[in-house]
This record gives C-alpha cells, structure tokens and sequence, in this order.
C-alpha cells in the first residue's frame, strides 16, 4: 500500500498522528495483511490492539482486543511505586490489566516478588503473558485470589481502579469507550468506588510501613485522601508535571511500642 493514501486514510478516520501510526501498522503487517489492521484501525479500533501491544515506561506490553489498554500518563505510578518499592520486596497490582505496572516496577527493581490480580480473565491472561518469569497473575475479585500468607506482608499495593464517574464516561474517546470494558473506567458515581474497597483492604495486606497506590484525577484529590484515611492509612498526594498525572499515597500504620 502507497504510505501517502494510508496517511490519508487514516487522517480522515480522526487519527491525529497519522503518520506515526502508518509506519506503525504497516510495521505490524510483516507476514499479516495490512489492509485489514488498516480497516480495524479506520473502523476506531485502538491502535494498540490492532498493533498487540503499547509502549508504557519506556516496554513494549501486549494488549489484546478488549483489554483496558495501559495510558502513558500512569508512568508516574510506576515512578512512584519503583521509589518506594525495596530490592526484594513484595508488591501487589490489583486491577493488574495487562499487568503493565507490575511488569514496569519489576523491571525497575531487583528482585521483586510480584502478584498481580484482575477480575477480567481477558486481562489475566495478558498479565500472565507479559509476566512470565517475573511474577504470578491471578484471576479475581482484587485480594480474594491472592495466597493468604501474603496478608500483612505486601511492601507495596499499586492498584490503577477505574476512576471516571459514571456519567463522564460518555466523554470519553471513542476508541476507550467503543472497546475497553466499561468496568475499567467507570468508577461509581464520583469515581472512587473502586478506590473505596481497595483502601478497606489494604491496612490487612500491607506490611507496617508498606504504601497503597492509585492513579485519580486531580480533581479528586481531597477526596481520595479522605477515603485512604477514612481506612486508617495516611495519606498524601504526589502529582507529576510530566506527565500530568496524580497519584494518592497510603500509608500503613506501624504498630505502637510497647512500653
């Protein structure tokens, strides 16, 4: 195929970086026909599913069709987790996905002992293919699935919840709203159901000291706050300019001296 009629093409179907995604595509279509990436691309399909994977923290993850796909701008969790994470240490990434933020702090930090969850076997299934050799993706509803002896020994909780009210979902892209399942996104209505059961489970997880992180808006950050407090944690809230990203940050209590 001529690059400059798919420029256009893919122009026309709304794609910004048209250009970008031409090379992209037919780069992908090595031994795969390209005019049919091309037509699932013009039809509004993510790219990243019709190419099989995303660029996030600077991997290539797979991404099937109907999995959320990773945003860049949750690079800053993964900072954040990578800082916090010890060489060695335990994390858990609920709401794993295709275990993309797992897969970046693992690769960031020695040793790690990762554990990834996702209620969507879909997603588990990406997880398990992106972890292999680096950690265990479980299918479940978020610590149900996880081994019990985990429980107060996890350094690190990162867990990227849906987080977009439920009446703004509609705003959303086509290409998110069309073909990411409307429970990856939609998180109740002000956003932080989600947020709110994670932050009820964490302190039993998390080792004394260890962190509970979620992505939100920056709008909801007062409110986030609240709810990790309201669960017992500490809290505070990172925001990187980078990426314009925001990251709330829960601590576990340690427990009191003895006197």
């Amino acid at each position: 195929m001529n690059p400059d009629p798919l420029v256009d093409r893919l122009r026309a179907a709304g794609c910004v970086f048209a250009e970008e995604e031409a090379a992209l595509l037919v780069d992908a279509a090595d031994g795969t026909a390209l005019e049919e990436l091309v037509r699932r691309r013009v039809a509004g399909e993510p790219l990243e599913h019709v190419l099989g994977w995303v660029a996030f923290a600077g991997l290539r993850v797979a991404v099937a069709p109907g999995v959320f796909v990773p945003r860049r701008r949750t690079t800053h969790l993964v900072d954040v987790a990578a800082g916090v994470t010890p060489p060695g240490g335990t994390v858990v990434d609920l709401c794993c996905g295709t275990g993309a933020i797992g897969l970046a702090v693992a690769t960031r930090v020695p040793g790690v002992v990762l554990h990834a969850v996702d209620v969507d076997p879909a997603a588990v299934a990406c997880a398990r293919d992106n972890l292999a050799g680096l950690g265990t993706a479980y299918a479940g509803d978020l610590v149900a699935p996880l081994p019990a002896d985990l429980r107060g020994r996890v350094d690190v909780m990162t867990a990227n919840v849906p987080y977009v009210p439920d009446d703004a979902v509609a705003q959303m892209p086509a290409d998110s709203r069309d073909h990411e399942p409307r429970t990856t996104v939609a998180g109740g209505p002000d956003g932080l159901d989600v947020l709110r059961r994670v932050a009820t489970l964490a302190a039993d997880w998390l080792t004394p000291g260890g962190r509970l992180l979620s992505e939100v808006s920056a709008g909801q950050g007062p409110a986030a706050l609240a709810v990790l407090r309201d669960a017992g944690l500490s809290a505070a809230l990172d925001h990187g300019e980078e990426y314009d990203a925001t990251v709330v940050v829960g601590i576990a209590a340690a427990p009191r001296a003895l006197c």
